[in-house]
């Protein structure tokens, strides 16, 4: 190559440097603007983490009273369902005991009112007595020295002994309508305090049979047939995924505009990215993660080294995209947040969650109400009276 080539051959490779340069550049450029753009218009109006996860309630089964466990059924339960079988032989025979003492109870407060009528027609006997022998004493001062001062010392013996019989005859109904009282049967306290030991010994022997409070699906097991429990004791846990929410774990610095109600999108990695869940921003955590875990830090030591806190947020989610695709406890979730619409407040002012609540031992209670019922009936014999107020 000549040395009047070089030059010209060195300008045209400077130029070509010179235009990718600027070519690189504007594609910056462009691009730095085009997502500017974006987050002008879009981005910054959702907040987006992986770390999220599914969460529910873990209702724990455990006994109310010691026993063999005869048989367990661990599956997909309903509330009320079986869970537990515990030997019943005790329970029962405490219950029969209960049972034979109230009927006894209730005869006995039976006989109590019965003789309320018993000792009111003794109180008008002897008053009757007492009149007779007053009117005996009266003809006698009456007739003067005819009749002998023997005779009217006895007639006056006569009147004090049925007055004394009366007196004791009124003390007699006195105290027996004390015993008795005014109510009816059912109400007397005697009665009352026989049929609170059927009822406890009725919920003791059904509680023999431990259900599931509510729906869900058994998790945890830790009896087996043949082991004895305390009360007390777990012997597994009940999972209702009908009732789940997802814990989203954002870092402290992306919450300034998240807010209660707003709508989020979320994923699970157990469906991928193509079944998608919608719920919204339920509440959020009164500390965060680090506050409340086992060991705290403990910034204020002097060695203390700033990282940035994540805040759990709380989302509720469709339930009936839960039917379509269940979820369970601990899956990985993909969560993002709208922000648009920032009305809402950001500290809870009712439950996230409502509450879950179950009915399977009160169901226990009106059958025990129904059988002390049922004894009291039995044993008044039909007597309408005394079944009333006397």
């Amino acid at each position: 190559m000549s040395e009047s080539t070089a030059p010209v051959q060195n300008g045209f490779e400077d130029g070509k440097r010179r235009s990718a340069m600027l070519a690189f550049g504007a594609v910056v450029i462009i691009a730095g603007l085009l997502y500017g753009l974006y987050w002008l218009l879009h981005a910054r109006f959702y907040e987006a983490t992986d770390n999220a996860y599914v969460n529910g309630n873990v209702v724990q089964i455990t006994p109310q009273l010691g026993g063999m466990v005869d048989a367990d059924d661990p599956q997909a339960v309903k509330a009320g369902q079986p869970l537990v079988q515990i030997d019943p032989t005790d329970a029962q025979v405490a219950l029969a005991q209960a049972e034979a003492d109230l009927a006894q109870t209730v005869r006995q407060v039976r006989t109590l009112y019965g003789n309320n009528d018993q000792y009111a027609a003794t109180v008008d006997a002897r008053a009757t007595e007492l009149a007779r022998a007053q009117d005996d004493l009266r003809r006698r001062q009456a007739a003067g020295t005819a009749v002998s001062r023997e005779e009217l010392d006895h007639a006056r013996d006569a009147v004090k002994a049925a007055n004394a019989n009366l007196i004791v005859a009124r003390s007699q109904l006195s105290s027996n309508q004390a015993l008795s009282g005014q109510g009816a049967v059912a109400e007397h306290p005697n009665v009352l305090q026989a049929a609170a030991r059927v009822r406890n010994a009725y919920l003791n022997y059904a509680r023999t049979m431990v259900p599931s409070p509510v729906d869900g699906y058994v998790a945890q097991r830790a009896v087996q047939v043949g082991q004895r429990v305390a009360p007390g004791s777990v012997l597994m846990s009940v999972v209702p995924l009908n009732q789940v929410w997802v814990d989203a774990n954002f870092t402290e610095v992306r919450l300034e505009h998240v807010r209660i109600g707003q709508p989020v999108t979320l994923t699970a990695d157990l469906y991928g990215g193509d079944v998608r869940y919608h719920g919204k921003v339920a509440g959020f955590s009164p500390g965060t993660g680090g506050a409340f875990a086992l060991l705290p830090a403990q910034n204020a030591t002097g060695n203390w080294i700033k990282v940035v806190q994540r805040l759990p947020v709380r989302i509720s989610l469709d339930p009936q995209e839960l039917i379509d695709h269940p979820l369970r406890i601990g899956l990985s979730m993909q969560a993002t947040i709208d922000v648009h619409d920032q009305s809402g407040k950001d500290i809870a002012t009712s439950p996230a969650v409502p509450p879950h609540e179950t009915d399977v031992y009160a169901q226990k209670a009106q059958e025990a109400d129904a059988r002390v019922a049922k004894i009291v009936q039995d044993n008044l014999g039909g007597d309408a009276a005394a079944a009333a107020k006397p």
